[in-house]
């Protein structure tokens, strides 16, 4: 095991818990659920059951209220173990939206079901084919009626929907061109999907690289219930980016996770390897690669941190989210690319595990948020440069 750098990990009875766990779903397991392009069930269902992914959720409503810090260790360890939180994060980081802005009544009726694991939050419908990242561009409608809200247009890439009963939403409610600010007139409701799908609701999967359960979905004429609005009409992208921090932020745990997966396969296969009468881990050429690569996770793990104490501490935090995403995908990329290199023709072999790892993390170079959102995020906010887009 890779050593721990600095203070005492006051986390270390929740990540021996949780590889204890993850230690019952081996590679195997996730290797024939990425060739039969399935998903975890089995291994989801024992993170439901004890409680894992509940860990968001405030006590009075049957969580556990550890908060960010924890879930983003737990989420660390599932992808450390050699397994994939993509399965489940949204269970986590849905719960922003809901618990920041959601009124007294629907945390009463949702947060207990959720955490006694009979009720699953695993989708955010937010981006659009026309619209991509720039999300005040899209199209999709709920118009108000009767005591409803009626929906019509169209998603893309929303994850886990046929493994979800609950989706957050966001759609326009008032048009972009009554508005002086593009911001503005969106907002976020939760629909119950078991209600949804086929009546109003349709779900086309995205076949992809990786074994992630993501779709298109079509809205025509959708009923949503009034009650459901979560917040005040109009302020849904300011709500959203609640739980959009979170799950920048969990994104860069699971990265940081899959740093030291491949990190601890490339040392301890850099040990064992003997070419030319030595271990390949005694040649500099192999060693400073993967040295390099464990020194930029640890950076990338103190700025994970600072972001998940703002945000237990309800303070803004979007550029240290922004950043720990930022640095851990890289981190993780690079650690894979030195993890691959150092196994040679044998990372190629899906028995070692090493290329399914290996597409997986590659996902976090592009989203939730691209690498290139994050420059003009940090140029702007930060920087003080002029706005480029």
């Amino acid at each position: 095991m890779l050593p721990r750098l600095g203070a005492a990990d006051e986390h270390q009875e929740i990540r021996e818990a949780v590889r204890s766990l993850c230690r019952a779903f081996p590679d195997e397991y996730f290797r024939q659920i990425d060739e039969q392009r399935a998903y975890p069930q089995a291994f989801v269902d024992a993170l439901m059951a004890g409680g894992w992914l509940s860990a968001m959720i405030p006590e009075e409503y049957g969580g556990t209220g550890l908060g960010l810090t924890a879930a983003s260790v737990i989420m660390e360890e599932i992808n450390r173990s050699g397994a994939n939180s993509a399965a489940v994060h949204g269970q986590m980081y849905n719960m922003g939206t809901l618990l920041r802005n959601g009124s007294r009544a629907q945390k009463e009726r949702y947060l207990p079901e959720i955490a006694a694991g009979r009720l699953r939050i695993q989708s955010m419908a937010v981006t659009e084919p026309t619209s991509g990242t720039d999300t005040t561009q899209i199209r999709t409608s709920a118009v108000k009626k009767d005591g409803r809200y009626v929906v019509n247009g169209q998603k893309v890439w929303t994850s886990r929907v046929r493994h979800s009963d609950l989706m957050v939403l966001l759609a326009r409610t008032t048009p972009l061109r009554e508005l002086a600010r593009k911001s503005d007139g969106m907002s976020v409701f939760i629909v119950d999907l078991r209600q949804a799908v086929g009546k109003g609701l349709s779900v086309r999967p995205i076949a992809n690289m990786v074994n992630h359960e993501t779709n298109e979905l079509f809205f025509d004429n959708l009923e949503i219930p009034q009650e459901n609005l979560i917040g005040e009409e109009g302020k849904g992208f300011r709500y959203l980016l609640d739980g959009l921090n979170a799950e920048r932020t969990l994104i860069a745990a699971e990265c940081i996770g899959d740093g030291y997966w491949f990190i601890e396969r490339a040392r301890r296969y850099a040990s064992e390897r003997i070419v030319f009468d030595r271990p390949i881990g005694q040649n500099q050429g192999v060693q400073f690669p993967i040295a390099e690569a464990y020194i930029e996770l640890e950076a990338a793990n103190l700025m994970r941190f600072q972001a998940c104490a703002l945000f237990d501490a309800e303070q803004p935090c979007g550029a240290q989210a922004n950043m720990a995403k930022y640095l851990a995908a890289k981190a993780s990329w690079e650690a894979a690319n030195v993890c691959l290199q150092t196994h040679g023709g044998f990372g190629f072999a899906t028995e070692y595990d090493i290329e399914r790892k290996f597409r997986e993390t590659r996902l976090y170079q592009v989203a939730p948020i691209s690498t290139n959102l994050i420059f003009s995020y940090v140029a702007e906010h930060l920087l003080g440069l002029p706005r480029s887009f």
